[in-house]
C-alpha cells in the first residue's frame, strides 16, 4: 500500500491520499494526487526523502552519494540538516504505521483508503 501523507512541520498528519492499486512508486503517487503542484501553488515548501529525487525544484531532497565517491562536507551538512528537519514528520508517519491494521491488512485499495482515514480521525482524537 502506498498512501501519501502530508504532515505539518511538527509531524501532525494533515492529509492522507487514497491508496492506489498495485505497486506504485512514491513520486508517481505524489504526481497522481497533484501534491507537488498544489504545494507549489500555495507556496508550501516540500521536504522529502530520496524517493522524490527528480520531483522538481520545489521539492528538497537529500543529495545522493556519487558513484565511487563521497559527498562533499557541505552536502553532508545539508543532508543532516534536512534529516533533522524531517524527523518530526517521520515520527508522525511512524505513529500511523504503529497501528496493527497497516501491518496485517490484505484488502482492496478502496477499503484501505477508508481504514487509513478512520485511523487519521482516531489519531486526531488522542
Amino acid at each position: 500500500m502506498n498512501v501519501q501523507v502530508v504532515t505539518a512541520p511538527d509531524g501532525e498528519v494533515l492529509w492522507l491520499s487514497p491508496a492506489p492499486p498495485g505497486r506504485c512508486h512514491d513520486l508517481t503517487a505524489a504526481r497522481a494526487h497533484r501534491i507537488i503542484r498544489i504545494c507549489e501553488r500555495q507556496g508550501v515548501p516540500i521536504l522529502a526523502d530520496r524517493a522524490y529525487i527528480g520531483a522538481g525544484a520545489w521539492v528538497t531532497t537529500p543529495a545522493r552519494r556519487p558513484a565511487r565517491g563521497e559527498l562533499a562536507l557541505t552536502q553532508q551538512t545539508v543532508n543532516r540538516a534536512l534529516s533533522k528537519a524531517r524527523a518530526p514528520v517521520e515520527r508522525g508517519v511512524a505513529r500511523l504505521k504503529s497501528w496493527w491494521i497497516f501491518r496485517r491488512a490484505r484488502c482492496s485499495p478502496h477499503q484501505m483508503t477508508s481504514i487509513a482515514k478512520t485511523v487519521l480521525t482516531l489519531e486526531r482524537q488522542r
